[in-house]
């Protein structure tokens, strides 16, 4: 039988990320109108990264709804498993887009193209604004859910590129030097890979179904073994199902198998309270008897 659906950390989320999607889609347009207006590529870095922070909020919200289906006899967690692969997803978009900006800034820095500053720094303004509303907007649920966290990271990345893209505009303004343009661009590229690297290493760990970050197998076996009539623990393994869901499953020696009950109660008493895992498969069984061995005399043994 199918375990009891139940929603997400991320789903709880949803309002907020529509309209994190809202502000940034429609600043994306004039984002992308100034950097062809300016020929700034710092600016259009920013935009290609805005254009990312649409798509994972989009995906974001795809994923939640795809999550949100109740189990089947074929896929028996559901579809959890899809918000792991949306924060995936986004992260690998975003290492290719930090790349593209890395081989367009070095280019302009052998050839300078002419930048106008003002613009520049007007529109880089404005999208500072919009990430730090979506920022505001996705703070909290950023905290438990990776999905959620995917999409606020590339927002909180591209609030700061706009901070890189106000500096660019701001030296050009009163120098003239217009390599500050595709330095800045690159800046913004050379922030956006060591996050985008922790974030997928996250997700292909809960995909490979590693064990949580913040538990510990060893505290988890230590607390199990400490309940009454609990003798040893083995076949132990934790795994993450979604961002803020774990499950667990066990082989627990006890004294008294008629006993299961109570022992399974407390044991997912103890295991709800101090690690926060609700989805448990615990197998009870009691240590098998000692195996009396009869060594037979061999051939130069004294009989």
């Amino acid at each position: 039988m199918a375990p009891a659906h139940r929603p997400t950390a991320a789903a709880r989320s949803r309002g907020k990320l529509a309209a994190a999607l809202g502000l940034t889609l429609a600043f994306l347009v004039v984002e992308v109108a100034g950097a062809w207006w300016t020929g700034s590529l710092a600016l259009l870095a920013d935009a290609g990264h805005m254009l990312t922070d649409a798509g994972g909020l989009a995906l974001a919200l795809f994923a939640i709804w795809i999550a949100g289906r109740p189990p089947t006899p074929e896929k028996t967690y559901g579809y959890y498993r899809v918000e792991i692969l949306a924060a995936l997803v986004n992260g690998l978009v975003l290492l290719v887009v930090a790349g593209g900006i890395l081989w367009e800034a070095y280019r302009r820095l052998l050839a300078p193209p002419a930048v106008l500053g003002g613009p520049m720094l007007a529109v880089a303004a404005g999208g500072l604004v919009v990430n730090l509303g979506a920022m505001w907007l996705l703070r909290g649920a950023a905290a438990a859910s990776l999905n959620v966290r995917s999409a606020y990271l590339e927002v909180a990345g591209d609030a700061l590129s706009s901070v890189a893209v106000l500096a660019a505009a701001t030296v050009i303004l009163t120098t003239g030097w217009t390599p500050a343009d595709p330095l800045a661009s690159a800046t913004i590229a050379l922030f956006i890979v060591p996050r985008t690297w922790g974030l997928l290493r996250q997700a292909v760990n809960i995909l490979l179904e590693g064990t949580p970050a913040h538990l510990d197998l060893g505290e988890i076996e230590e607390a199990m073994r400490h309940v009454p009539g609990v003798r040893r623990v083995h076949d132990l393994h934790v795994w993450t199902l979604t961002s803020g869901m774990e499950a667990m499953s066990a082989h627990v020696v006890v004294d008294d198998v008629g006993q299961s009950e109570r022992l399974l109660e407390a044991l997912h008493r103890v295991l709800h309270a101090r690690f926060g895992i609700d989805h448990t498969t615990i197998q009870l069984e009691t240590a098998p008897p000692a195996v009396l061995r009869i060594q037979t005399p061999g051939a130069g043994d004294p009989v």
